[in-house]
């Protein structure tokens, strides 16, 4: 009976057993579906994100027009322990010139980003040349900019420019001289590829002479507000509002690249002879006809007295187009120690080749501005000339510096430093960026696109191009081919007015001690 007994427990106990392997196995093998099925989910997920993505960049921002690359970039979060990579997506836009439904007429493509957020935030100040913006457009702030402000600049025009839900419209009403326009308007369209869906709706005019045309004298209080025009350069006398000029983009009728190329290169001809070992005289070389100013410089070359310590070379362009510009490369031109700046017209775009060039610059007293040079200080990026006084003060200037050559060549160096370090690209995409958003908010008008308005975009400036030539080559070399990942930089605080007063009157001291300098050596010449 004992023995019968402990046979029905072992029976159970062993039944047991099997029920708890049994489970366990079952457990097991549903632990096993479970992983299985969750990869086999993550691994749709990927391919179903993979799909999607495909499908909005190939047909939602166009036929594989687009090209999404993922780069890394570094954290640099202060409080963060560690340092990582962090992926971040650039969406490249190459043109596309394909002509659609055999159209023979090239048209602007209808899947741009509307928007785009840059992914790295910025954390840098705008230079200090931004602070101008605001008092640019000072004159508006109460009154603002209505339909007949606006229209009152139209006599003035080249062309209007309208922006509305991130596309641009151009009306033409003359033609610039040779492709000042052109490349001002491609300017602006590569601003709106740089930053999609930051620039406001707004209508501008533009004006690509070289003079400013909205002069103080002509707007009281009967004729107040006077109208926004856009242009090149500012006055102290004139509202114009003062915009990067064609140049930054390329000068094709004069082989002058666009910029971020030149730059480059002006940087490389730098380091061809180094300051010391330069030609201890101050140059020039230009075209003298087009003001008096370059006209009465010329005269400086010339004297059976001394030696005026310039060199002076008249720029024949008929001359240089017809040799192929061999002899007019602007990186070739840094060899003296000292160069010299002067107005033609007007303000002039060689301001900022001369500057760069590692020379110390010899800026003879300017009455236009343009809209970097207005923070730059006498004495740190340039020596200052008088108008009235340009041979003497350019004599005096050059032997000051071969006495004083390490304090030359600071000066020299700082000035190309500016230029290098304030003026790249991005900040004038950035100085673009805030002068149009400034402007946007002054708007009090419904936008509108006018009946003769065209749409432009990059595709019907650039596509229709196709001789190989100059025009077509800096609109290659100056595509911007993707939208920033970096925001623009802070813009700073306006300047007060006692502040810009004290920043005046702090400069104004810094000329008359120069001037001071020069007479006394000419006193000293002279016997006196």
């Amino acid at each position: 009976m004992r023995e019968d007994k402990h046979v029905a427990q072992a029976t159970e106990d062993h039944h047991h057993q099997r029920q708890q392997n049994l489970a366990t196995s079952l457990s097991s093998k549903l632990a096993k579906t479970w992983i299985t099925t969750k990869i086999y989910i993550f691994v749709l997920f990927i391919f179903l994100l993979c799909a999607s993505l495909s499908w909005i960049f190939t047909f939602v921002l166009g036929e594989s027009r687009f090209q999404v690359t993922s780069v890394f970039t570094r954290n640099t979060n202060k409080s963060a322990t560690t340092t990582t990579n962090i992926p971040k997506i650039i969406i490249k836009i190459p043109l596309n010139c394909t002509l659609l439904n055999n159209n023979t007429t090239q048209t602007c493509p209808s899947n741009y980003p509307t928007k785009f957020e840059p992914a790295i935030s910025s954390s840098e100040t705008c230079p200090d040349y931004f602070r101008w913006i605001h008092r640019d457009f000072k004159v508006w702030q109460k009154t603002g900019i209505t339909r007949d402000t606006l229209e009152k600049a139209r006599p003035h025009a080249h062309f209007r420019v309208v922006i509305k839900s991130g596309r641009l419209y151009v009306h033409q009403y003359e033609k610039a001289f040779q492709t000042r326009d052109v490349f001002t308007i491609w300017g602006i369209l590569q601003l709106l590829r740089m930053y999609p869906g930051q620039i406001p709706d707004l209508e501008l005019l533009f004006l690509c002479h070289d003079k400013p045309a909205i002069w103080k004298r002509d707007f009281k209080k009967d004729t107040w507000p006077p109208p926004p025009l856009f242009h090149y350069c500012g006055h102290r006398d004139a509202y114009d509002i003062v915009f990067p000029d064609w140049s930054f983009w390329g000068w094709p009728e004069l082989n002058i690249k666009e910029w971020n190329k030149l730059s480059v290169a002006l940087k490389e001809g730098n380091k061809r002879v180094k300051w010391e070992d330069r030609i201890p005289y101050a140059y020039w070389k230009g075209n003298p006809n087009v003001s008096p100013v370059r006209g009465e410089l010329m005269r400086c070359n010339f004297s059976d007295k001394y030696d005026p310590m310039v060199r002076l070379y008249v720029q024949d362009w008929r001359s240089e187009i017809e040799k192929g510009f061999r002899g007019s490369n602007l990186e070739d031109q840094c060899t003296h120690r000292y160069k010299i700046y002067v107005e033609g017209n007007a303000w002039s775009v060689s301001e900022k080749y001369i500057l760069s060039c590692d020379s110390m610059t010899l800026l003879v007293k300017p009455e236009y501005y343009d809209f970097f040079i207005r923070s730059m200080v006498p004495m740190k990026h340039y020596w200052p000339i008088r108008r009235n006084n340009k041979c003497r003060d350019l004599k005096f200037a050059v032997e000051w510096g071969n006495n004083n050559t390490e304090k030359a060549q600071v000066i020299g160096r700082q000035g190309s430093d500016y230029m290098m370090q304030n003026l790249e690209m991005k900040y004038v995409y950035d100085y673009m960026l805030y002068v149009l958003q400034g402007y946007g908010k002054l708007m009090k008008l419904d936008v509108t696109v006018p009946e003769n308005a065209t749409e432009v975009c990059s595709e019907t400036m650039a596509c229709p191009i196709t001789d190989g030539g100059l025009i077509r080559q800096c609109m290659d070399d100056s595509l911007v081919m993707s939208p920033s990942i970096k925001a623009a930089c802070n813009l700073p605080k306006p300047y007060g007015d006692n502040e810009l007063k004290r920043i005046l009157k702090k400069q104004e001291s810094v000329k008359r001690r120069v001037r001071k300098w020069t007479d006394e050596y000419w006193n000293v010449r002279s016997g006196k």
